[in-house]
């Protein structure tokens, strides 16, 4: 299938789409093409998740069972973990995971892998797309020589990128249950390999996204998703070492990030946390980073925001010990209550959230802890933490159990003179407590 062939199946809705990964990046894109009447194909590698997605189930909070079923029972949508059937779509989007390894260097494994798999059915005609936030470079360097390369019945022939298969980045910008924008209503910056796979590109996330941004190749696409949350990393940063400068002078930063905001012009508020939470911020500006040193230039800003960030946990938990100090108790042989176990507050998204952070250095320092989040019943496994932990309800009774409760993830649904009223000792890493109106002597900020 050449380009104009390409085009007009788009335009006439023919062309199948396959979504290679079904989490939070990869669930709601497949969706948004199926409800626009493509038929797509979701890939995933869990068995688990394949069963409910064609029932019409969720495993998302923020994603309606509603909102599949009725594409499933449209037929325009169906999942698998049968990668055989690659060579059945025309555009095959690649969103899977791109963490770090204990070294803080990229871990490609999962974009190579989905990579070999679309290298062994690739066909001529297809269009790969790879949304994964990643390093300037990534879609050259690996998905490139795979795809020149295809595995199979075609194993030996050399496919050309712009003729034979079309190749584009085009970096997810998801940000989960946000009540303002959703995966159609954000603008979708791509970049192609060549002109004409930037045609195609586009051409498709016009169907359903509202706008494309097309850039002059995949590392500048590449790039810009790294600027994006570069910016917001660097920020963030810069209140958090504010709160710890602020702290030492009882100066509340709240407060004063709330006042230097009724600036109309030259400041845009962020707010201090326990930490970063989620996929991309904790991680992307890491990538770059990485990618520098092999042009020998120091990121040294960005490294130092890393650094500030990361920091973060340690220092709530040290001022925690402190508050305690104040009230006789000590950390050790404490019972610690942590509210939030997700990244952000209202999903049930645990990816890189600190909580799990928070969690780990109060059992170092020998405190009980347990653990609270309406959107979390149980603390799943991750790649590095492993708690065997159930929610507990935020009763009366359960609340005066804690010598310490510390708010990491400021739910709306918690209830904060509920909280209050039965807590001893309250630590508030969000400022949640004084933004719903109370103030009391047990409550500290950090």
């Amino acid at each position: 299938m050449n380009k104009e062939q390409f085009l007009s199946k788009i335009n006439q809705k023919e062309v199948v789409i396959g979504v290679i990964g079904m989490g939070y990046v990869g669930l709601p894109l497949a969706l948004e093409f199926a409800q626009k009447g493509f038929k797509t194909i979701g890939f995933d590698i869990d068995e688990k998740k394949i069963p409910l997605l064609n029932k019409g189930e969720s495993y998302i909070k923020h994603i309606a069972g509603e909102r599949i079923k009725k594409v499933v029972d449209n037929k325009t949508f169906e999942a698998t973990s049968d990668f055989t059937r690659l060579p059945e779509v025309d555009a095959i989007l690649i969103a899977v995971p791109t963490p770090l390894n204990d070294h803080r260097e990229p871990e490609m494994k999962y974009i190579v892998s989905s990579g070999k798999s679309v290298q062994q059915y690739l066909r001529k005609g297809q269009l790969v797309v790879l949304e994964s936030s990643t390093y300037p470079g990534t879609t050259d360097e690996i998905l490139l020589p795979i795809c020149e390369n295809p595995g199979g019945i075609n194993q030996g022939e050399k496919y050309v990128v712009g003729k034979d298969f079309f190749l584009a980045f085009s970096p997810e910008r998801e940000d989960p249950n946000n009540p303002d924008f959703n995966t159609a209503t954000i603008p979708k910056v791509v970049g192609g390999m060549t002109e004409s796979c930037l045609e195609i590109a586009c051409s498709l996330y016009n169907q359903v996204i509202v706008k494309t941004v097309p850039v002059s190749s995949p590392r500048a696409a590449e790039a810009t998703k790294l600027v994006e949350n570069i910016y917001r990393a660097i920020n963030i940063a810069l209140v958090n070492e504010l709160k710890m400068v602020f702290d030492r002078m009882d100066i509340d930063v709240w407060e004063v990030i709330d006042a230097a905001k009724t600036k109309p012009f030259g400041f845009h508020a962020f707010y201090p946390g326990p930490g970063l939470g989620g996929h991309c911020i904790p991680i992307d500006p890491f990538y770059l980073t990485w990618k520098a040193r092999e042009y020998e230039i120091n990121t040294k800003f960005i490294e130092l925001a890393g650094e500030v960030n990361i920091y973060q946990p340690y220092y709530v938990i040290e001022r925690t010990m402190e508050f305690m100090n104040n009230v006789k108790k000590t950390l050790n042989g404490s019972k610690v209550l942590i509210l939030g176990a997700s990244y952000k507050k209202n999903i049930d998204d645990m990816r890189e959230s600190p909580s799990l952070k928070l969690i780990e250095i109060l059992h170092e320092k020998g405190a009980d802890v347990d653990y609270n989040d309406p959107y979390v019943p149980k603390l799943p496994a991750t790649r590095k933490y492993k708690f065997d932990m159930s929610s507990v309800e935020l009763t009366a009774h359960n609340l005066s159990k804690y010598d310490l409760v510390l708010l990491s993830t400021d739910h709306d649904d918690y209830d904060a003179k509920h909280i209050s009223d039965h807590s001893k000792l309250i630590v508030d890493t969000r400022n949640f407590f004084a933004r719903n109106g109370i103030i009391a002597s047990h409550i500290y900020k950090a």
